[in-house]
């Protein structure tokens, strides 16, 4: 491959779509962006539901300003790469057509699962500790959901496909995708990067409903998977031809783009939903009975835990408590330098004001709510945005330590990325609450990097992850912490959040089945 060619890389995220031109050192030579109007709709209370083919007319109104502005930058693409956000599928007929829209991995519906599975499964997976925690990765399922409340659409699905998959056929003609872009509710062996033989059968498989024919081809990570056809380039300027190769989900291009390949950096995300990750080259669950998610790049895995709906908690807020400052934004949309004014007028540790935030189900702790303690007459809204932000950091530092436990070793370093990142106050936050070093890259778009890295490696520009990294990732800032803050951290850590949980397990549990109701 020559020097100057380049990679266009596709970033579906929750509120908005972005198409890219990189080039093998990491610059972003173009890119437009698309933000969702609406980013989803609700049918009803807690529902979160879209079009799929909605987000795909937005990625073309952003190829074709591409086209129109940088027609030469296109032509010298030799290769695609698609990233998109997790757990949300897309149901199709004989046609291809989409039966309903998408329920978003926001979407708060539960089906009711009332019939068990088989009495001998059940009796397994209580043995090992796992019943409750299955019974709501049933439940979670969204397959399980149409099936108990449109069995009609449900007659019509032919596959059962990841979003990503879908953005993919609109693309190449193709029902193929990486494993590294499955990540959610199928019925997939994470280890060794194939579906459940007979998911129908399977212990494991029988959770999702979804039978082996309803599921894409998979391709290994950095394969090709077809060619833009040209339909899709009628629709989106994308010339035809252009190969389009597999890579995986928004999550572990930016454990990538941040250039996070060993298991002693740890990589944080602070966006829509905030996660942890590291990169290993031997699959080690996170959690006991927690996937550890294939990479996007062939022959590495991602540790990962999510905190569900993390850096969205922002946006609820400043929506409902941010007065006129503010009006309903995202620090990925918005300007948060005057909430971070006020945060630095509050204490470290919020002056006890400790929150842990549980806005939806996790694997080992299937049924919690959010909680909030240490109210008192000097506690202002500063205070509870400030507790919010230290509250997300001690549930990613509760994560970082399971990893370490796993792992036999501590992480040395961190790297920040996502909407919360571009906050100076809040990576010195992070610094602060973990005791080590925090660094942002280059650029704030690190999953749209992370993409074009698996792109060049894709097309043998690059010959190891290393040398990607080497070229293409650039330290920007680092935020060493000050251990006099740590220690204040350290003390209500363990002091207090986590004993929240072992505390409360009982009177969460009850919250959420009054709330349920």
């Amino acid at each position: 491959m020559e020097n100057g060619d380049l990679i266009l890389t596709i970033d579906f995220g929750t509120q908005s779509v972005r198409a890219s031109i990189f080039d093998a050192q990491g610059n972003a030579l173009c890119m437009e962006k698309e933000t969702y109007a609406p980013a989803y709709f609700s049918p009803k209370p807690g529902y979160a539901e879209q079009d799929p083919d909605y987000y795909y007319q937005c990625l073309c109104k952003c190829t074709n300003r591409i086209k129109e502005n940088n027609p030469e930058l296109l032509k010298r693409v030799k290769g695609i790469t698609e990233t998109c956000f997790r757990d949300s599928a897309v149901l199709l007929d004989k046609e291809r057509n989409v039966v309903r829209p998408m329920i978003l991995w926001l979407d708060q519906r539960f089906a009711k699962c009332e019939k068990p599975l088989p009495w001998y499964l059940r009796a397994i997976f209580g043995i090992v500790g796992m019943g409750d925690v299955i019974k709501m990765n049933r439940k979670r399922t969204i397959a399980n959901w149409i099936i108990e409340n449109e069995p009609e659409n449900w007659a019509k699905v032919d596959k059962y496909v990841a979003v990503s998959t879908y953005f993919i056929y609109r693309l190449t003609g193709q029902l193929k995708d990486s494993a590294a872009n499955c990540t959610g509710h199928y019925p997939i062996d994470f280890k060794k990067k194939k579906w459940y033989r007979r998911p129908e059968k399977h212990m494991k498989g029988r959770i999702f409903s979804v039978k082996s024919s309803m599921l894409c081809e998979l391709v290994k990570e950095g394969g090709l998977i077809g060619t833009i056809t040209k339909k899709c380039s009628l629709e989106s300027g994308i010339p035809t031809g252009v190969p389009v190769f597999a890579c995986g989900s928004d999550k572990s291009c930016e454990t990538l783009g941040v250039g996070v390949m060993d298991d002693k950096t740890g990589a944080i995300s602070l966006g829509t939903a905030c996660t942890f990750e590291t990169t290993v080259t031997k699959y080690t669950e996170p959690v006991t009975f927690l996937p550890c998610y294939p990479s996007c790049i062939d022959g590495y895995y991602n540790m990962d835990v999510q905190i569900y709906r993390g850096y969205w908690m922002i946006n609820w807020f400043l929506k409902e408590f941010g007065g006129e400052q503010i009006n309903d934004i995202t620090l990925d949309e918005g300007d948060p330098q005057y909430w971070d004014k006020q945060m630095a007028n509050v204490p470290v540790g919020s002056d006890g004001l400790i929150l842990q935030p549980y806005w939806g189900s996790m694997l080992d702790r299937p049924e919690v709510k959010g909680s909030i303690v240490g109210f008192s007459d000097v506690t202002t809204r500063a205070h509870f945005y400030r507790a919010l932000i230290e509250g997300i950091g001690y549930a990613l530092r509760e994560a970082a330590e399971g990893f370490q436990k796993k792992l036999h070793h501590k992480f040395t370093s961190l790297r920040v990325s996502g909407g919360g990142a571009k906050s100076n106050e809040i990576c010195q936050i992070m610094a602060d609450i973990f005791g080590v070093p925090v660094s942002r890259v280059h650029t704030t778009e690190s999953s749209s990097l992370g993409a074009a890295m698996a792109g060049f490696l894709a097309i043998d520009r690059y010959e190891t992850p290393q040398q990607a990294i080497e070229n293409m990732v650039r330290l920007e800032d680092t935020f060493k912490p000050n251990m006099e803050n740590h220690k204040v951290y350290d003390d209500l850590f363990y002091g207090v959040y986590m004993k929240l949980y072992p505390d409360l397990k009982k009177e969460y549990k009850f919250l959420w089945n009054y709330t349920a109701r």
